[in-house]
């Protein structure tokens, strides 16, 4: 459906109210579709949006499906926290239009004020998934979270049913290996097991929702081992631009290849996509 309003027959055809219907609920469908962009784009920032902190600098792209019918309840959170420590999540509702953005909304503002406490990434999810099965009937969520330490560059993280984050370095990339946790709103009391990794100046980050990686024509796995080789080739074309032999095109723009050679947007849910790239303070 190209988004085309019917024109209405006359008044004399025969079939001038089941005309009128299907104008009327391709009417209130486009209009659903616009409050729930509008919401989207109310609670998360644009489709790019970049910070450089003195010891990393933060990328985003956030790509709708494309379907603009089907948003979904995909969020991210980079925030530095009263301890000097960066806080960084990416999630996933499940559901599609207002009711997921809604419920995004209020577990993305739970989790920040819950990780302004300081407490482990693995106790934050525990704390998000009791938040969730008390307040949230028949909802589920995915979230992989970490605090990074600048002090002594490394990353502590937990996740619930949220694939790994995948680390390139020096060219190679590979996807971390995740601790237990399983998918917020699914069981009472489920453990969330740490994970912890040292970084170094150099490396990048990528989190991202399934969206990225999944398709209807392709599983989880192969989307993820796509994911990985397109990383290695934004590291290689980074190294070539910083050893002058390839300026190529700037960072931002690397990492709108790397989406485009995941797959791109994918028709039926969103994709959110996390980099931090470490810098060398000195």
């Amino acid at each position: 459906m190209d988004g085309a309003q019917p024109s209405l027959p006359p008044a004399d055809d025969p079939v001038p109210e089941s005309w009128r219907q299907l104008h009327d609920v391709r009417a209130r469908a486009a209009e659903r579709a616009h409050v729930a962009t509008g919401l989207r784009d109310a609670v998360l920032p644009g489709p790019t949006s970049s910070n450089d902190l003195p010891y990393a600098g933060i990328a985003v792209r956030s790509v709708p499906a494309g379907d603009a019918t089907g948003l979904g309840g995909d969020w991210y959170e980079a925030v530095q926290l009263p301890d000097g420590r960066l806080f960084l999540a990416v999630g996933d509702v499940s559901g599609h239009g207002e009711p997921a953005i809604d419920t995004m909304t209020r577990l993305r503002r739970a989790l920040l004020g819950l990780s302004m406490t300081g407490a482990s990434p693995g106790l934050l999810l525990a704390q998000l998934n009791a938040l969730v099965l008390d307040g949230f009937a028949d909802t589920t969520a995915t979230v992989v979270c970490g605090h990074f330490d600048p002090a002594t560059r490394r990353l502590s993280w937990a996740q619930a049913g949220h694939p790994a984050p995948i680390l390139v370095r020096r060219g190679a990339a590979r996807q971390l290996a995740a601790p237990a946790g399983v998918v917020l709103g699914a069981t009472a009391n489920p453990p969330y097991g740490m994970a912890e990794v040292g970084l170094a100046p150099g490396d990048l980050l990528l989190m991202f929702t399934d969206g990225l990686v999944e398709r209807r024509d392709r599983d989880i796995g192969e989307g993820v081992t796509l994911a990985v080789r397109a990383a290695e080739e934004v590291a290689t074309e980074e190294v070539a631009a910083d050893a002058g032999t390839d300026p190529g095109a700037d960072f931002d723009t690397r990492l709108d290849r790397f989406v485009e050679a995941v797959g791109g947007p994918d028709p039926e849910d969103d994709v959110c996509l996390l980099a931090m790239r470490l810098t060398d303070p000195a």
